[in-house]
C-alpha cells in the first residue's frame, strides 16, 4: 500500500474537484520528516532506516496526532485481512524499531506514548507540508486548430500487421532497456562480504539473551559455508550488541559490504525471527523478512534465511550448498535449548575449566534429549579437547571420549565442518597421524571457508611444522574474518615455533597495549626475555602469567626454568615439589616436569618424564617438543633425537 493513499479522507477533507488541490506530500515533526511519496523517513535530510510494517505504523500514527490510535486500527490498516502473522509480537518489534530511529524512549517518550491496553498516541506537534496547488483543467474547453493534412493511402492488412509488429518491438525494446537501466540503479555495488549483527532479544526477558546471541551465531554459521562471501565471525560482530554506530561506520571498522540485522522472539515452542539485509557502506535497505516458526525447525528456518539471503546479493551457490540449504531435520526443542546454552559459555572470550564443565553438562543433556542431535557430540568434543589443553584432563580421559562423540556427530552429519577441524587437533596432537591431520583440516576448511577458528587451528599447525610463511598466511585470513578480535598472541605463538625471540617480545607487547589481563601475552614476553638471555626480566612476566590463569602449569614450569636459569635453584625446586604434590591428586603434565628438571640440570630425570609423556601422549609433548627453550640442553642426546621421530618431526 503506498503511504500516500493511508493519509484519510476523513482526517483531511476530500478535494473540491474544482478548486486547486492541496496534496499532503510529507509530514513533519520535529527534526524529522516523513516522505509519504518515496516511503521514506528522514533526519535533517538524513535518509534513516525504517522499512515495512515499521514505516506503516509511523504514518498511521502520524496521521492521528494527538489521537489514542487502537491495536485493532493499526492492525486493520496495516495488517491485511487473513494475514497469517503474530500481530502482537509483530506490533511490539515495529513500535520497538520507530522508538530506535527516533531516539524515543517508552518510560520517557517524547513522540510516542503507550497506553496499556488500549493501544499508542503520537504526542509531538506534526506540521503536513503540501505540493504546490495544481489547477484543473475546466470542463469545457476548445481544442486548438489543427491544420489539415494530406489522407495517407489505404493499406492492406498485411501492411497493417507488419507495422503492428514493428510498434510492438518498438515498446518491448524500450521497455527492456528501462527496465535494465532501472536495475542498474537499484541493484547497487555488489555485496561480496558480510556481517551478521547480534539480533536484539525482543522476548522481554533479559534470561532469553543466550539464544538471541545463539541464533546470531548458528545464522552466521549457516551463511560461512557459502563459498562466494566473506562472513565475519562470531567474536567481532559480538561487539556491536547494543551499539548505536551507524551502519556505514560499522561497515568500515569490519570492511564488509553488507550487514544483516534482526531480532528474535521466543515464547516457549515457537520463535519468530525478522531480518533485513543492509547495503552497509550507502545505508541502503536491501530486503527484509518476518519468519515465524516452531522450535522444531529452527535448523531449516536458518538455512532457508541464509538461502534468501545468498538470492538477495545474487550468489551462485553449488549444488552441494543448495543441498544443505534446502534440507534439515527436526530438532527436540529442549535439546536446542540445552546446546545453545552450552554454546554460550564455550563461545566467551575467556575459556576457563569451569565454564567448559558447564558447557560439557549442557551438551550432554542436548544429546540425552535428543541421541541424533549432531551439534550436541560436537559441542561435547570441542569441551573435552579444551579441558585437555587446560590441564584439566588427561590425554586419555579426554581423547577417548572425544574421538567417540566426533565419530557419532559425523555419522549423524558429516557436513559439519566444525567436526572436521576438532578432529584435525586429536589426529595432531594424540594421534601424531599428520596427514590425516591436514586431510581434516582441508575438508573442514572445504565445508566451511569462512570458519575462522579452523583457519586459526591450521595456523598453529603451519608453525608447528616450522612453515612460518603458510603459518602467517593462515593467520591473515583469520584476521580478515576476525578483524575485531586481537591475534597478537597466536602471531606469538608462531614466533614461539619458530624461535623468533624479538618477534615474540614485540607481539606480546602489542596484545597486552590492548588486553592488559591476557596471561598468554606475559608467558610468551617471557619467553622471549629467556630466549634473548635475560632470564631476570622473564621471571615477572611469568608471575603476571600465573596469577592471571590461576596456576596454569605451563606458565609455573616456565617460571621454574627461569629461577634455575637465574640461579634461584631452590625457588624452582619449591615450584617442582609443589607440582608432584599435586599429581597426587589431579592430572599434572609429565612434560612440565621434565622441563623443570631440563632447567636444574638433572638429564636422566627429564628423559624419564619425557618418556612417560610419550607413552600416554601428552600434548604438551607435541606442541612443544620442536621449539621449547627449556629442553635446549637435551638435544644432542640420542634419546631426544628418537623422540622426535617418534611424534612425528624430523630430525
Amino acid at each position: 500500500m503506498a503511504l500516500s493513499g493511508m493519509i484519510s479522507a476523513a482526517k483531511f477533507g476530500a478535494p473540491n474537484m474544482a478548486a486547486p488541490v492541496q496534496t499532503a506530500r510529507a509530514l513533519r515533526f520535529d527534526i524529522f520528516e516523513l516522505d509519504l511519496r518515496a516511503g521514506e523517513l528522514r533526519k535533517r535530510g538524513v535518509r534513516l532506516r525504517l522499512q515495512g510494517q515499521p514505516l506503516q505504523v509511523l504514518a498511521a500514527l502520524l496521521k492521528h496526532a494527538g489521537e489514542v490510535v487502537t491495536r485493532e486500527e493499526l492492525r486493520g490498516e496495516v495488517w491485511a485481512a487473513g494475514t497469517f502473522v503474530d500481530f502482537d509480537h509483530s506490533l511490539h518489534n515495529a513500535i520497538a524499531r520507530i522508538r530506535e530511529a527516533l531516539g524515543d524512549s517508552a518510560e520517557i517518550p517524547r513522540y510516542i506514548e503507550t497506553l496499556p491496553r488500549r493501544g499508542y498516541k503520537f504526542i509531538a506537534p506534526v506540521e503536513e507540508v503540501q505540493d504546490e496547488p495544481t489547477s484543473q483543467l475546466p470542463r469545457e474547453t476548445t481544442p486548438p486548430a489543427v491544420e489539415p493534412v494530406a489522407a495517407l493511402p489505404p493499406t492492406g492488412g498485411r501492411a497493417r500487421g507488419i507495422i503492428a509488429v514493428f510498434f510492438l518491438l518498438a515498446v518491448l525494446s524500450g521497455s527492456w532497456i528501462a527496465w535494465r537501466y532501472f536495475q542498474a540503479r537499484q541493484a547497487g555495488p555488489p555485496i561480496r562480504s558480510l556481517a551478521v549483527l547480534p539480533l536484539a532479544n525482543l522476548s522481554g526477558d533479559a534470561t532469553q539473551d543466550y539464544f538471541a546471541d545463539g541464533m546470531t551465531e548458528e545464522l552466521i554459521t549457516e551463511l560461512s559455508r557459502i563459498h562466494a562471501i566473506k562472513v565475519i565471525s562470531r567474536t567481532s560482530v559480538m561487539e556491536y550488541k547494543g551499539t548505536k554506530k551507524h551502519l556505514p561506520q560499522i561497515a568500515r571498522e569490519l570492511g564488509v559490504d553488507g550487514i544483516v540485522e534482526g531480532s528474535v522472539v521466543r515464547e516457549g515452542d515457537e520463535v519468530r525471527i525478522t531480518v533485513q539485509l543492509l547495503d552497509a557502506p550507502n545505508d541502503r535497505h536491501i530486503w527484509s523478512e518476518d519468519y515465524q516458526r516452531e522450535l522444531r525447525g529452527i535448523l531449516n528456518l536458518q538455512r532457508e534465511i541464509s538461502h534468501a539471503i545468498a538470492q538477495q546479493i545474487r550468489i551462485q551457490l553449488t549444488p552441494q550448498q543448495q543441498a544443505r540449504l534446502s534440507s534439515g531435520r527436526p530438532v527436540n526443542p529442549k535439546a536446542y535449548e540445552a546446546y545453545l546454552r552450552g554454546r554460550s559459555y564455550i563461545t566467551s572470550d575467556f575459556l576457563t575449566p569451569l565454564g567448559l564443565q558447564t558447557a560439557q553438562g549442557y551438551f550432554e543433556q542436548a544429546i540425552q534429549e535428543d541421541s541424533s542431535f549432531a551439534l550436541g557430540y560436537v559441542g561435547l568434543a570441542d569441551c573435552y579437547v579444551y579441558l585437555a589443553i587446560l590441564h584439566r584432563l588427561s590425554p586419555d580421559q579426554a581423547y577417548g571420549p572425544a574421538k567417540a562423540a566426533l565419530r557419532k556427530a559425523l555419522e549423524l552429519d558429516d557436513s559439519i565442518g566444525e567436526a572436521h577441524a576438532t578432529l584435525a587437533i586429536l589426529n595432531w596432537r594424540h594421534d601424531w597421524d599428520l596427514a590425516a591431520t591436514e586431510r581434516e583440516f582441508n575438508y573442514a576448511l572445504a565445508l566451511t571457508p569462512n570458519f575462522g577458528c579452523a583457519h586459526l587451528t591450521r595456523s598453529y599447525y603451519l608453525s608447528w611444522k616450522g612453515w612460518r610463511t603458510e603459518a602467517l598466511a593462515e593467520l591473515a585470513k583469520s584476521r580478515e574474518l576476525d578483524p575485531g578480535y586481537s591475534f597478537d598472541a597466536t602471531e606469538a605463538a608462531t614466533y614461539y615455533q619458530v624461535r623468533d625471540y624479538q618477534g615474540l617480545l614485540q607481539a606480546g607487547r602489542k596484545e597486552l597495549a590492548s588486553n592488559p589481563e591476557e596471561w598468554l601475552a606475559h608467558y610468551f614476553l617471557g619467553t622471549g626475555f629467556e630466549g634473548l638471555g635475560r632470564p631476570a626480566e622473564a621471571i615477572p612476566e611469568y608471575q603476571k602469567a600465573i596469577k592471571i590463569s590461576d596456576g596454569d602449569q605451563d606458565a609455573a614450569a616456565a617460571l621454574a626454568h627461569a629461577y634455575a636459569a637465574a640461579g634461584r635453584k631452590n625457588e624452582a625446586v619449591k615450584i617442582l615439589r609443589d607440582l608432584e604434590q599435586k599429581s597426587r591428586t589431579e592430572y599434572v603434565s609429565p612434560y612440565m616436569i621434565a622441563t623443570i628438571y631440563a632447567g636444574l640440570g638433572d638429564k636422566q630425570k627429564a628423559f624419564e618424564f619425557l618418556e612417560k609423556a610419550y607413552h600416554e601422549r601428552c600434548w604438551d609433548l607435541t606442541w612443544s617438543l620442536r621449539s621449547d627453550l627449556r629442553i635446549d640442553n637435551l638435544r644432542s642426546d640420542p634419546r631426544f633425537q628418537t623422540l622426535l621421530q617418534q611424534v612425528g618431526l624430523p630430525r
